[in-house]
């Protein structure tokens, strides 16, 4: 009797309780967890690190609706700490200890590339928000970030064109891994088919976590004294601040030598005197100077947080082209999850084809169809006093990733879309 009646009690309080918080019940008794990958520490911190925070601020908002089917997002948030075997052990322990339902993580491509194999092994899935070389296509990653044909290419076409100062000699100068060698390799085919000569190209690397630019700048000036010259940089991480710092001591303005750079934005400029740099460019898919009513909120929202979370550089909350991404890339993984109706790989990864929102770009973000990358604007932005961009060019609207670049021989035969396993 008092087993029975103690039940009753409890159904009853339980009754209770959901009848006044429906969603808040629910949403605390169901939870799913979701891994961010980003290093904290080492070289690519000084990139990553808002990555992190911007996810933990758009599974902030999802829960405050109700979570993603009435589930409360759990994020189990790693530091693979700029080390890329380190990045494959943790996704490893995301995906198979901690059973997350996604990943949202990576910049550079060396750190993609050492957890697809994780990826495809235990069936996970990686939500990668960085623009890279292209060249790769898995059916357990969606690139929310850039192929080359959405910014390296248009941005090469824009400085040889008379607008961008009609350059005809290139130095293409990054850091010495796989992406910038493999966005080196397409932009000279690029380059040698709109007759450049090789003598007019001039290609450089420097490793991770590079401080001494003298000889490099000192090198450009040099090699520009033989015609209109610009820099292609694909420099990533830390050494970015040396680079421009050494471009403003030794007076290389951007109406001498143009630098148009594919991964640099808001934040990487945060710790330079930017008046030096001014009219140099960069070439990426959001800036945070667009004004529409979705990035006016979106920077509004990351402001509120940043402030709240006491993040540092909360005093000057900035926004960049991977932040839009990784957000983007959450809220079309919510959608795909609620139209398959569960968490399941397979069925989210079929469901995720076609899904798109309103971005804080002011375009409409669309996973393709069958390519795994998002339709998106091509946006060159000039460098202003205050380190904030000035666009200078865009596309009329979003452009169709090609992951596979025209200018690498044998791609014409490669399918575009991942093959399933």
């Amino acid at each position: 009797m008092h087993s029975s009646r103690r039940s009753l009690i409890k159904a009853a309080i339980a009754a209770a309780l959901i009848g006044a918080a429906p969603a808040q019940a629910l949403a605390q008794a169901k939870t799913v967890k979701v891994g961010v990958l980003h290093s904290l520490s080492g070289t690519m911190a000084i990139s990553e690190t808002v990555l992190k925070d911007v996810a933990l601020m758009a599974f902030d908002e999802i829960n405050a609706k109700g979570g993603v089917m009435g589930h409360r997002i759990e994020p189990v948030v790693v530091d693979p700490a700029s080390n890329w075997p380190l990045f494959a052990e943790k996704a490893r322990q995301l995906v198979s200890q901690d059973k997350v339902a996604a990943v949202f993580g990576c910049w550079t491509s060396v750190s993609r590339k050492s957890v697809l194999p994780v990826f495809e092994e235990l069936n996970g899935l990686l939500f990668y928000p960085v623009q890279y070389e292209g060249e790769d296509l898995s059916k357990n990653v969606f690139y929310t970030g850039a192929a080359p044909n959405q910014q390296a290419i248009p941005a090469v076409e824009y400085l040889m064109s008379k607008d961008g100062g009609g350059a005809k000699r290139f130095v293409l100068l990054g850091t010495d891994y796989v992406y910038p060698r493999t966005t080196n390799k397409i932009l000279r085919a690029f380059l040698k088919s709109k007759g450049v000569k090789e003598a007019d190209i001039d290609e450089k690397y420097t490793p991770f976590g590079h401080g001494d630019y003298q000889t490099i700048v000192a090198d450009i000036r040099k090699f520009s004294a033989g015609g209109k010259t610009a820099v292609i940089s694909t420099i990533n991480g830390d050494s970015n601040v040396p680079f421009y710092k050494e471009l403003g001591n030794q007076g290389l303005k951007a109406t001498d030598v143009p630098v148009v750079a594919f991964s640099v934005g808001e934040e990487e400029l945060r710790g330079v005197d930017t008046r030096p740099l001014v009219g140099h460019l960069a070439a990426w898919n959001y800036f945070m100077s667009i004004k529409n009513p979705e990035n006016d909120a979106f920077k509004a929202k990351w402001a509120a947080y940043a402030k709240a979370k006491k993040l540092p550089g909360a005093d000057k909350p900035l926004t960049n082209d991977p932040m839009e991404a990784t957000y983007i890339g959450i809220y079309l993984w919510k959608q795909a999850v609620e139209k398959a109706k569960t968490f399941d790989t397979d069925k989210v990864i079929a469901a995720m084809g076609g899904q798109s929102m309103k971005a804080p770009s002011g375009f409409v973000a669309k996973m393709d169809e069958k390519n795994h990358h998002l339709h998106k604007p091509v946006l060159i932005g000039e460098v202003k006093g205050d380190g904030q961009f000035n666009v200078v060019w865009k596309t009329k609207g979003p452009v169709r990733a090609q992951p596979w670049s025209p200018f690498i021989e044998g791609n014409d035969r490669k399918k575009d879309e991942p093959e399933k396993k």
